[in-house]
């Protein structure tokens, strides 16, 4: 399958739904560059990605003044990549739990290039399974928990934009996920 050119493609959702793990994996089989938002918080703060951060909620590197540093560092990285190659493809990787935050990255690129998004959820059963998985994990780069799972979950604005959105249950295996990513890109225009 050739590589998408001149795509914006944001793999979204609450924490341990599996966003990461798709957005490297399809990110991977072309090539691309994919900025993840735990891993640009982290070096902002001038951690290692696996410096685990066992902070309440909305505290520590996680306040909604360092979240917005993180997630305006996401639209530098990939306008940097926009601006040096025309028709780039960039991946990038973060909760963007509010429709606000998601109409940031429209307005920014609107009219430059094409901007997909990827929704992705899954089951609480399968979410408490992967933050156990997580938290067994000495090189995880995500602190999040059940508690800050719930906090999200109140917080989390509904997907009501459908025009460049694909919705995709991540309880499945990585390979038929990523085949139904292109699919959905490629179909999408």
């Amino acid at each position: 399958m050739p590589q998408p050119e001149n795509l914006l493609l944001v793999f979204f959702g609450m924490i341990a739904t599996g966003k990461s793990y798709l957005a490297s994996a399809w990110a991977q089989q072309y090539g691309l560059p994919c900025y993840n938002s735990d891993r640009v918080r982290k070096e902002l703060a001038g951690l290692p990605p696996e410096t685990g951060q066992l902070e309440e909620v909305d505290k520590g590197i996680y306040t909604p003044e360092f979240s917005r540093r993180t997630y305006d560092a996401l639209i530098e990285h990939a306008e940097s990549h926009f601006q040096a190659n025309k028709q780039a493809c960039v991946v990038l990787d973060g909760s963007y739990q509010s429709l606000s935050e998601r109409d940031l990255l429209r307005e920014h690129f609107s009219g430059r290039v094409r901007l997909v998004f990827v929704h992705c959820f899954c089951s609480e059963a399968v979410v408490k399974e992967r933050l156990a998985v997580r938290a067994a994990d000495p090189n995880a780069v995500s602190d999040g928990n059940w508690k800050i799972y719930l906090a999200q979950k109140k917080r989390f604005q509904p997907v009501t934009e459908r025009e460049e959105v694909i919705e995709i249950d991540t309880d499945a295996p990585v390979e038929a996920l990523v085949e139904r990513v292109n699919k959905e890109v490629m179909n999408i225009e």
